[in-house]
């Protein structure tokens, strides 16, 4: 409880290893809409240089006629989509397989995902965490698949999360008086 009697209710956070279930789908969202800006500026930051990436006229001899945004970076927002539902209170990514690019990705389009839970156990060698293996599915604003990937991640088991160790409290603020109300 705070000083006023008020209660403080944290935002929820990721899950822990018991929230897990086989079988079980979390549809990500909200879901991302892919700018120019943004795969030009990931393609530039990333070295890419694949003309098909950033340069519409040679784009548009090719049998897509428009520029193609970068894989890399459709892996990134996607993979991002997923952190709340899968990955958010892990201690570790494990690792990737199975990265199929199942659709081209255009400027414009709006990525939606989903994940399934395919697999869990506990750790062998770490007693409070356990290992969790999800399907990623990915697909445009048509619903057309355009990419699905399996990932691992090493989460903690319920008691043991960094967020179970100390309450974060809102930092004082000597400044603030009166009742922090904002007329």
């Amino acid at each position: 409880m705070a000083e006023n009697g008020k209660r403080r209710i944290p935002t929820p956070t990721g899950r822990y290893y018991e929230d897990f279930v086989v079988g079980d789908i979390y549809v990500h969202r909200p879901g991302r809409t892919i700018t120019e800006a943004d795969n030009i500026n990931f393609s530039l930051m990333t070295m890419n240089q694949h003309p098909l990436h950033c340069d519409a006229n040679y784009a548009a001899k090719t049998e897509f006629k428009k520029p193609l945004v970068n894989s890399g970076l459709t892996l990134a927002i996607v993979l991002g989509m997923t952190v709340n539902d899968v990955s958010l209170k892990a201690i570790a990514n494990l690792g990737w397989k199975n990265i199929n690019l199942t659709g081209p990705v255009f400027p414009g389009d709006t990525l939606y995902a989903e994940s399934e839970v395919l697999e869990k156990r506990e750790s062998k060698s770490r007693p409070t965490q356990g290992i969790v293996t999800v399907e990623t599915r990915a697909y445009n604003q048509h619903g057309k698949p355009v990419m699905n990937f399996t990932r691992m991640a090493l989460v903690p088991k319920r008691g043991y999360g960094i967020d179970d160790q100390f309450e974060i409290s809102p930092p004082h603020n000597p400044h603030a008086g009166g009742s922090g109300r904002v007329d």
